[in-house]
């Protein structure tokens, strides 16, 4: 029954686009679940967390790193600014994914037109567009994950916590200096705006993301498994957990410089919280302290984070799909 309404509704329909999306809301929070302990020490490597930065730039780092996070806090510290992910993940994978299925068939109609710089476009787009939704909740989940010491300041910062803050950096700063001054009465006249520190960077560099991402996904499966009404020629799970896993690397790979540079300036009202950290000066501190290489910093635990989180959520989002009929 679900093969004969998945084959008559309509992808273009809004009935198609919600089904698909609370399908990639649901593959997003269980695949971030799956690798939140990996993704808080990346942050902690990516951002140069002071108390972290000997532990970077080996396998064994990340581990010992976890360790230490482990020892300090418990399985609460390796979460810490999961709550924040989650708040987060469903709306933007829910959003990139039924994005995604609403941008494919208005650029590829027919299999005729299903070109790589098409398939590239769909994804960079359905990117483009979750993250302009969505990204003031990444904000706050990195600044929760960012922050190493318990102790300090009442204890461990809650999600409200870390929004009040943001909202009130500008305005607490005690650091005015002339060529900062119109920066900063900008932002104390719109203290919104500093839920957009990195904005600009992170859209950029979703281009080069969900663009390889999906691009990936689409060829290897076009190439393995063409489109047919044999469900014996379909790809399983295991198929594509494979396949997912494979355009998380390669996406990872490709993006991953604007990544580091996007995490320098997120938490760029801790340690600068007099002004916004902009493009060039961000690229500067991250070459000045670790040259080229200071670009790629947490890479492989970013590996060890990408190629399992987006294996199972392409694998769950088709699987919901499947459930959900579309």
């Amino acid at each position: 029954m679900s093969t004969s309404v998945s084959t008559r509704r309509d992808k273009r329909s809004l009935d198609y686009a919600i089904r698909s999306g609370l399908a990639g809301g649901l593959a997003g929070c269980v695949a971030k679940t799956a690798v939140a302990p990996l993704d808080r020490v990346k942050i902690l490597f990516q951002a140069s967390n002071p108390d972290f930065q000997k532990y970077a730039g080996s396998w064994s780092g990340a581990y010992r790193a976890g360790l230490a996070i482990y020892k300090d806090g418990g399985v609460r510290g390796l979460l810490q600014g999961h709550s924040a992910t989650l708040l987060r993940i469903f709306p933007s994978a829910a959003i990139r994914f039924m994005a995604y299925d609403l941008w494919r068939p208005m650029l590829m109609p027919t299999q005729s037109h299903e070109t790589n710089s098409r398939r590239f476009a769909a994804g960079a787009l359905a990117g483009m567009t979750s993250v302009t939704f969505t990204y003031p909740l990444e904000l706050v989940r990195v600044r929760m994950a960012f922050n190493s010491r318990i102790g300090d300041k009442g204890g461990r910062p809650s999600f409200l916590r870390a929004m009040t803050h943001i909202y009130h950096e500008s305005a607490n700063s005690t650091l005015p200096s002339s060529s900062t001054s119109t920066t900063k009465h900008v932002f104390e006249r719109v203290p919104l705006l500093n839920f957009y520190r990195g904005f600009t960077v992170t859209m950029v560099g979703m281009i080069p993301y969900a663009g390889t991402a999906f691009l990936t996904w689409d060829i290897l499966r076009a190439h393995f498994y063409p489109i047919t009404n044999d469900k014996s020629k379909r790809p399983n799970l295991v198929a594509n957990l494979a396949i997912g896993a494979i355009s998380g690397a390669l996406s990872q790979t490709v993006s991953y410089p604007f990544e580091v540079v996007r995490r320098r300036m997120q938490v760029g009202g801790l340690t600068h919280p007099d002004r916004w950290l902009g493009w060039g000066e961000t690229f500067r501190a991250v070459y000045a302290s670790g040259g080229w290489r200071g670009f790629f910093v947490g890479l492989s635990i970013g590996y060890l984070k990408i190629i399992p989180m987006t294996g199972i959520s392409f694998a769950v989002w088709q699987g919901g799909k499947r459930v959900l009929g579309v």
